[in-house]
C-alpha cells in the first residue's frame, strides 16, 4: 500500500488565548490542541488527521482575523485530560475514562509566513471561495483544506520555505 498523502487543515485559535507565536516558545516545540467540544471537529482528529499533516494556524476573534503561521500534527490522537479535571472549564461529567468522548493531537510549529493573510484576503480570492473558512456561517475551529487551497494560502503569504514542498 503507497504511503498517505498528506493532508490538511486549518484550526482556529483565539490570539489572547494562544497565539501562534506560542507554538515556538513550548519546550517540546508542540502542544496538545485539547478543550474542543465539537464532535465533527473531534472526529477529524481522531479519524482523519495523520502525523505529518499541514496546518494553517488561524487567528479568530482578533482584528483582523487570518492565517498566522503553519503548523503541522505532531502525534496520533489520543483523550483530551481536560474532560477529566473537574476544576478545569471543559470538564465533561458524562464522558467515561474506560470510553472518552473528547479526543485530541499534538500540534507543532513548523514555520513562520512572510506574512499575515487576513480572513478578507481569503473572501476575495476567487480560487478560494470553496474554502471552509470564508463560508458564512462557518464556525469550526477544525476544518479540511484542500491541497490546491493550502498552496493558494502559501502563495498569497509570499511563503517559498519547507512546508510548500
Amino acid at each position: 500500500m503507497p504511503p498517505k498523502k498528506r493532508q490538511y487543515w486549518l484550526m482556529k485559535s483565539e490570539p489572547d488565548v494562544y497565539p501562534f507565536e506560542a507554538l515556538f516558545e513550548e519546550p517540546t516545540g508542540q502542544t496538545p490542541w485539547d478543550s474542543i467540544r465539537n464532535y465533527q471537529a473531534r472526529n477529524f482528529m481522531r479519524d482523519t488527521m495523520k502525523v505529518g499533516d499541514g496546518v494553517l494556524f488561524y487567528h479568530s476573534n482578533a482584528k483582523p482575523p487570518g492565517v498566522a503561521g503553519l503548523a503541522r500534527i505532531a502525534s496520533k490522537p489520543y483523550p483530551d485530560a481536560t474532560q477529566f479535571d473537574p476544576d478545569h472549564p471543559y470538564f465533561d461529567a458524562k464522558s467515561d475514562p474506560e470510553d472518552p468522548r473528547w479526543i485530541h493531537v499534538d500540534v507543532e510549529a513548523w514555520d513562520h509566513l512572510p506574512r499575515f493573510v487576513t480572513l478578507q484576503e481569503l473572501k476575495d480570492n476567487p480560487k478560494l471561495a470553496d474554502m471552509l473558512v470564508v463560508q458564512r456561517g462557518q464556525r469550526l475551529s477544525v476544518q479540511p483544506v484542500t491541497a490546491a487551497e493550502w498552496r493558494e494560502v502559501l502563495k498569497m503569504a509570499g511563503y517559498k520555505g519547507k512546508a510548500a514542498k
